[in-house]
């Protein structure tokens, strides 16, 4: 969801700065990508003066959120590869982190351990909003509303870094103050009080949130926004949408149905005023389709848009799976086995992937190479202009949090759990007609939450969900006797690196992996 540098103004000369200072282990960018340590920059008292200081200080919040998740390829590997539909071809580290083996000792696992790139986000949101309305009294071009929209931005983004390190680590510390930013000498919150933290953040920011920006004539933020309009920034940044879907995310990981269902019911009947869509099978697999660079379909997403500039080496799905003849790679590092691909596609008119049983073809809008040994996952294949190849590849696919499909989905599992099987069905069924398979009929008596998660294993396949799914599937069901243990034992998190915890006396490790 973002691509912001403007080579005309102030903000290429701070975000130049905080590229000298990136982490070169974090290989997102070639020189594109923000450092943790770039909000430094933001203490610096001429920081606060005029219209490019708020943008670059609020668009720095956008990039340092696109690090924490593409850092590694972190995004996928906590929530798409451990115990999930991806098998490891030879590196021990992702062999590692597939068999939940989290305590050992690889670099890879102890980065991606370390949440303090969450905390760079936190820290840079929370100065945003204490200092920016200052720039209001200096400079005639920054008003009030202007300021009003740009808080609720930074406050989404800090509520959604909350959320997301929840979902990682359980408890993790609650700090609302940017000269806290460090969290050196804090314990752990209660990870019920950070969620009724970031939900309620989200709440009073969905008040100032627009639909769009940029727009012409626009009852809530008319006119352009910070010189540009609307094509500029759809996509890019957080919405009103955007926070009713991370709300309804946040009520249904604890399990609270009946507020994700009031959360979701908004998304439902409004996602058109941010012109949100359903994709059809072709525009979620082409290289130019959803995921290529900014797309106003995706709600709550960070781009890498080639368009800017910002193409990476690092940061994408691409890098782990993609192979010839896609890329000059013969194996990919993570591919899905043939079985998990019968076992998840069922259904011969499977627009992502299906098998005539009479003449033996296959549809593989997902996949490649599935006569082969070892299928490529290519349902995301952003490779920049199509044209890169060997072994130094350039990727230009965002990191998508979630899409409409993804949403109808969930809203379609809080019906259900709430007993309201009709619009559940009436929703899983839009997802299947969309791919070409057979609707759900409840008169056939399939379960209806296990069909929903099954789809859900179908459509959303590489975006990072399998992990979080498996986890409130089995809080749904109860039936899974092993991954409940898991579960009550709080091991579907994960451990706290080894840094931090020495940086920090009164942090605790996760129980599960002392």
């Amino acid at each position: 969801m973002i691509s912001f540098i403007n080579k005309s103004s102030r903000l290429t000369k701070v975000v130049a700065f905080l590229l000298l200072s990136s982490l070169v282990s974090v290989n997102l960018s070639c020189k594109k990508m923000l450092d943790v340590e770039s909000t430094r920059l933001a203490t610096e008292e001429a920081q606060w003066k005029n219209l490019q200081d708020t943008r670059s200080g609020l668009m720095g919040i956008y990039n340092l959120m696109r690090t924490a998740l593409g850092n590694n390829n972190a995004h996928w590997l906590w929530g798409e590869m451990r115990e999930g539909d991806f098998t490891a071809s030879s590196k021990s580290d992702l062999k590692a982190i597939i068999r939940s083996d989290l305590n050992a000792s690889y670099p890879l696992i102890q980065n991606i351990t370390n949440w303090r790139s969450f905390y760079a986000v936190i820290n840079s949101a929370s100065l945003f909003i204490e200092r920016s309305g200052e720039v209001v009294a200096k400079d005639p071009r920054y008003s009030k509303l202007n300021n009003k929209v740009d808080i609720a931005q930074a406050r989404a983004l800090r509520a959604f870094a909350y959320f997301y390190m929840v979902r990682i680590w359980g408890d993790v510390p609650l700090i609302t103050a940017s000269h806290d930013g460090t969290f050196e000498g804090k314990p752990r919150t209660d990870q019920a009080k950070v969620l009724g933290y970031a939900e309620s953040e989200l709440i009073a920011a969905a008040k100032d949130l627009p639909y769009r920006y940029g727009v012409d004539g626009d009852a809530e933020l008319p006119g352009l926004y910070y010189g540009y309009n609307y094509g500029r920034w759809a996509g890019a940044l957080f919405t009103k949408i955007s926070a009713y879907a991370i709300m309804s995310h946040i009520a249904a990981w604890q399990s609270h149905y009946l507020d994700a269902a009031v959360y979701s019911q908004f998304v439902m009947e409004n996602y058109k005023s941010s012109n949100l869509e359903y994709v059809t099978t072709a525009q979620l697999t082409a290289s130019d389709g959803i995921f290529n660079g900014q797309d106003a379909r995706i709600p709550v997403g960070f781009t890498f848009s080639d368009t800017y500039g910002e193409s990476t080496s690092g940061g994408h799905i691409e890098q782990l799976v993609l192979a010839e003849p896609l890329i000059a790679k013969q194996i990919p590092d993570l591919y899905v086995s043939k079985d998990t691909i019968n076992k998840a596609f069922t259904e011969t008119k499977d627009g992502r992937f299906g098998i005539d049983t009479l003449s033996g073809l296959t549809r593989t809008n997902y996949f490649l190479n599935y006569s082969g040994q070892i299928p490529v996952f290519s349902k995301i294949k952003v490779l920049r202009g199509g044209t890169t190849s060997g072994s130094f590849v350039i990727f230009s696919s965002s990191i998508a949090f979630t899409r409409l499909e993804e949403l109808a989905l969930l809203r379609a599992e809080a019906l259900a759990v709430l007993g309201q099987r009709q619009p559940a069905i009436d929703l899983l069924n839009i997802i299947k007609k969309n791919r070409g398979t057979k609707s759900f009929n409840d008169l056939e008596g399939l379960d209806l939450i296990n069909e929903i998660f099954a789809e859900r294993r179908r459509e959303l396949m590489g975006e990072g969900w399998r992990w979080y799914d498996r986890i409130r599937l089995a809080k749904i069901k109860g039936d899974d006797a092993k991954f409940n243990k898991l579960i009550a034992e709080k091991g579907i998190y994960w451990p706290i690196a080894k840094d931090v915890l020495k940086a920090n006396g009164q942090l605790v490790q996760n129980s599960y992996w002392k």
